[in-house]
């Protein structure tokens, strides 16, 4: 019950940020006050009075100014992946939403995410690179670097507001709630003021529009800043808890109850039934939800269960404690997102100048 009624908190709430009327307006008057206090904020940052850790390695932030999920992890994990292939050697921070701790933690392929964040725990069992989470994302950064010099680049995955922080190249992710309103939190989406501009103090270098069109026709996040475009969808091939592949299409006949503990779980269901996928039921959890609900999961739906990565984080690990049969049934199924090469394009030659300065990259 406690779960459903957060869950429905923040249905509620993502349908207040897409309106100017009903309880929107009211909001107002504590997103003024919101937005003074977040613009003195960066003022004492732009001032130097309060100061901004410089890493002696280039540092790439990306993050949103909206609320909620916005695909930044998927970004991230894509993001890595070229750099490796361009001869970097990056290392990934995090804040870890939801761990347990505040200093820095490395984490491992068998961290659990209670101790290290859902996110930070996906990364490092998806990539293998050295991850890193701490409340204060320099201290990661750092730890990180101390103990794998071999790591010629950071990405902080969140932490466009994290000021203290310095970046070399900051990243604003989108998806297809845009701006919402256009209003601050709380009577809005935005964490900050939309549209920023080119060259204003801590406005991202880069905006990436994440979508169902790869090449929409309409960009919600209308900025001067260079933007670009990914198409996300989900893989043909779903994995259970065992490692086992099978197609999506063939989970189809089975019926599945799918389950989403995001930020946004309608966007899954969504997904999969575009994929061709009816779901018996659906099962939305809080974002970051706790591992107790994902086991409840397992107790009362006792067919064939489908989720997200993330999700797969907690609930794999669950489902195998359950046993093999349990475990046959679990099955998460992968998000693919198509990125324009432009943005690569745009990243690489942001890192140029570095590159030279640190031949060894």
């Amino acid at each position: 019950m406690c779960a459903m009624s957060q869950d429905n908190g923040q249905a509620r709430w993502q349908a207040i940020w897409q309106s100017r009327s009903g309880v929107a307006p009211a909001l107002l008057p504590l997103a003024w006050l919101y937005g003074r206090i977040s613009s003195a904020r960066r003022w004492l940052y732009i001032k130097g009075w309060k100061s901004i850790d410089q890493l002696p390695v280039p540092v790439i932030v990306v993050g949103n100014v909206v609320v909620g999920g916005a695909g930044k992890t998927p970004t991230v994990l894509a993001l890595v992946l070229h750099l490796q292939s361009k001869g970097w050697r990056p290392g990934v921070v995090s804040r870890g939403y939801g761990r347990q701790g505040t200093l820095p933690l490395e984490v491992l392929p068998d961290t659990p995410a209670s101790e290290c964040g859902d996110e930070p725990a996906l990364i490092r069992r998806q990539t293998g690179l050295p991850v890193f989470v701490a409340r204060q994302r320099a201290q990661a950064a750092r730890a990180l670097l101390a103990r794998h010099p071999e790591v010629n680049l950071i990405v902080c995955d969140d932490g466009l507001q994290h000021l203290a922080l310095g970046r070399d190249l900051s990243i604003a992710v989108f998806d297809d709630r845009g701006v919402g309103n256009g209003w601050l939190l709380p009577a809005g989406l935005l964490r900050e003021p939309w549209p920023a501009h080119e060259g204003s103090p801590f406005s991202p270098d880069l905006v990436l529009h994440q979508t169902s069109q790869l090449h929409p026709a309409h960009q919600a996040s209308a900025t001067s800043l260079p933007t670009f475009f990914a198409q996300r969808s989900l893989a043909p091939v779903a994995v259970n808890a065992l490692g086992e592949q099978q197609a999506l299409t063939t989970l189809a006949h089975a019926q599945p109850t799918a389950v989403a503990g995001i930020a946004r779980p309608d966007a899954f269901f969504n997904m999969l039934k575009a994929a061709g996928l009816k779901p018996r039921h659906t099962t939305a959890l809080p974002d970051h939800a706790d591992s107790a609900l994902y086991g409840d999961l397992l107790k009362h739906h006792k067919g064939t269960l489908i989720c997200t990565e993330k999700d797969a984080v907690k609930l794999f690990e669950l489902a195998r404690s359950q046993g093999q049969t349990t475990a046959a049934r679990t099955w998460a199924v992968p998000l693919v997102l198509q990125i324009d090469p432009a943005f690569f394009l745009a990243v690489d030659q942001h890192l140029e100048p570095h590159r030279r300065i640190r031949p060894s990259a």
